[in-house]
This record gives structure tokens, C-alpha cells and sequence, in this order.
């Protein structure tokens, strides 16, 4: 039975992401905008995170394409540089960059989650397929072959003894946020606002947090009153100044209608 503390308890969101794929700053992101509802991460391999997704272990994923998208919106991020993984002694590592075409005489290994959508694969085959790309770095170490594979995987796995070229003209990857269609939440439509670069004040999502009422205006302290009576009272000592000063000029004139009042003798 659910008890109330339960029922006000927030729920998590849910994210799952496969391997190579970086969400921090998105995490961090999420933090910002809504503390309220913890983000749950989930690494997942990426041959399970369609459905990993589309069975509700998770709210939302970051996995690569191409990928079977039955049933899942997803919204394409970024698109991620191919590499060709070699030893740091191989003849390769000579040129800046590669071509598919340079990888002719060379075993390049396919692992079975591999995302990169080849017409026709490069190189000479393996005598066996990886079960995964960890697997086919290893390989690689091993000097069994080469390996094409999307920058972030190579940089995940790296060794000491091996490195890395762009191959210009392969097939490459994009990482996508999918989540199960139909299940557009509010918290799903802020994650879709964190990842797009949507502003706090977005009219989607559960939207900004409200504003605070601000404070009543304090009235005037005493000393204020005390100033402006002060003010008032300079004013009126004026206006009296003045009219003492006029009484003043009053006198005068009375003295010169004295004087004219006596004829002088001759």
C-alpha cells in the first residue's frame, strides 16, 4: 500500500545512455531547472538500447543510429567522427588522416555492435566477428587487425599502445535522445528542451519556476518625515525673512514722507 510520504515523494527521471555517449552537461543542466525530480543515469550496451527503452526500463536513452526505432520518437544531436583504431606502430599512423581505401590490405575487424552502416565493408574480413567493440579494441592490441569506429568509442577505450585516425570517407554514427512514442510527458518534454538549447522560459515542459512576490514598500522612517518638516520649515523662514525685509523698506520710505512734511525756512 502506497503511503502519503510516497505519493509526495518525486519521481525520477529515468536516462539511459550506451557507451562513449557524455551527458553531464546535460545532467548538470537538469539539475538547474528542475532540483526538484533526481535524473537517474543507466549505462547501457548498445545493442540493447532500443530496447531497453521500448520495455520501459528507462524514460528516455542517448543511443547511436542507425538503430531500429519501432515504436520510439528520436530526435538526431550531434553526428560523430569515424576513426580507424591501429597500433601506434602501424604504417597508418603516418598521414594525418585515412581513406577507406587505405585500409585495402589490412583485417578490419566488424563487431556485432557496430553502428556504423556499411555499403560494403573495408579491408580484409576477420576469420571471426567480436561480440563487441571492447572486444575488437582488444584485438587491435593484440595486432590482429584494425578497427573503425566512431571517435568516442576510441577514446573510451584507449590503450597505450594504440591510436587513432580520421577515415574521411567512411559511414558515420549519430547520437539521438529516442524515448517510447506516445509518452511525451512534462518531464520528457524538459529533458527535449535541456538537450535542444531551449531557454528556462520556454512555453513547453513544465516551465520556469514562479517568481516570488515581492515585498510591500516600507513607508518613510521618521527621519524622512523629520527632513521633509525641516525642508518645509527653511522654506516658511524665507517667506518671514522676506517680510521683515519689506517692513524694512516700509520704514524707510516713512522717514522720507517725514522729512517733506516741514517747509524749510529761507
Amino acid at each position: 500500500m502506497t503511503t502519503p510520504d510516497e505519493r509526495d515523494e518525486p519521481q525520477a527521471f529515468r536516462l539511459a545512455y550506451v557507451p562513449g555517449v557524455i551527458p553531464d552537461k546535460w545532467v548538470r543542466k537538469w539539475g538547474e531547472r528542475v532540483p526538484d525530480v533526481p535524473l537517474q543515469l543507466d549505462g547501457i550496451a548498445a545493442a540493447d538500447a532500443a530496447d531497453h527503452v521500448r520495455e520501459g526500463h528507462a524514460d528516455a536513452v542517448l543511443l547511436r543510429l542507425p538503430s531500429d526505432r519501432t515504436g520510439l520518437h528520436a530526435i538526431p544531436l550531434y553526428t560523430e567522427t569515424t576513426v580507424v583504431v591501429v597500433e601506434k606502430e602501424h604504417l597508418l599512423t603516418v598521414a594525418d588522416e585515412v581513406s577507406v581505401d587505405d585500409l585495402a590490405d589490412d583485417v578490419v575487424l566488424h563487431p556485432h555492435d557496430d553502428t556504423l552502416a556499411w555499403e560494403q565493408l573495408p579491408g580484409q574480413p576477420a576469420i571471426a566477428r567480436p561480440e563487441t567493440t571492447a572486444g575488437a579494441i582488444e584485438l587491435v592490441a593484440a595486432g590482429v587487425g584494425v578497427l573503425a569506429v566512431p571517435q568516442s568509442l576510441a577514446r573510451l577505450h584507449h590503450r597505450k599502445s594504440l591510436t587513432y585516425r580520421p577515415l574521411t570517407d567512411a559511414p558515420q554514427s549519430q547520437v539521438a535522445l529516442s524515448w517510447p512514442e506516445g509518452e511525451t510527458t512534462d518531464l520528457m518534454e524538459e529533458f527535449i528542451g535541456i538537450v535542444r538549447g531551449r531557454t528556462v522560459n520556454s512555453t513547453r515542459g513544465r516551465g520556469p519556476t514562479p517568481k516570488q512576490p515581492k515585498r510591500a514598500t516600507e513607508q518613510p522612517t521618521g527621519g524622512t518625515q523629520r527632513g521633509r518638516a525641516g525642508n518645509q520649515g527653511k522654506r516658511g523662514g524665507d517667506k518671514r525673512s522676506g517680510g521683515r525685509g519689506g517692513g524694512t523698506g516700509g520704514g524707510g520710505k516713512r522717514g522720507s514722507g517725514g522729512k517733506g512734511g516741514r517747509p524749510r525756512r529761507r
